[in-house]
């Protein structure tokens, strides 16, 4: 399952020379991440209404080339296995160039939302992610 968004690099994310800070890739991850559930219908939102949160548990960036400041970047979301306990999206970062400027993990887990303790994942979502494996 994979999905592609792009976003333009704002002022604010950048630094005085114009370079994206570290920190802005874990959130053009999570617009990518977010983006790709809402293309397959099925936005995180909806899986939170139905009792399940997921929780970040853990994430990995490797930074190539920087980011610029009027850069357009092509956010490419990646999930390669249905889940059970947790979920792997695995995240790659072009410029407008197709340049690779970074590539990550983001593994998420699913708590349920009433007693926080941890579930597997909804069926629904498991569904989605194998039929467009």
């Amino acid at each position: 399952m994979q999905a592609e968004l792009e976003l333009a690099v704002r002022y604010y994310e950048t630094d005085q020379m114009g370079i994206v800070h570290h920190s802005n890739y874990i959130r053009y991850f999570e617009c990518g991440r977010s983006d790709m559930m809402q293309k397959y219908g099925l936005p995180i939102e909806v899986i939170e209404q139905e009792g399940v949160m997921l929780p970040v548990v853990s994430v990995e960036a490797h930074y190539k080339i920087p980011a610029r400041m009027g850069d357009t970047i092509r956010i490419v979301s990646r999930i390669g296995k249905v889940p059970m306990a947790k979920l792997e999206v695995d995240s790659e970062i072009y410029n407008q160039d197709g340049v690779l400027l970074c590539t990550g993990k983001v593994v998420l887990g699913f708590i349920d939302s009433v007693t926080r303790h941890p579930v597997r994942c909804p069926q629904k979502l498991a569904k989605v992610i194998g039929d467009n494996l």
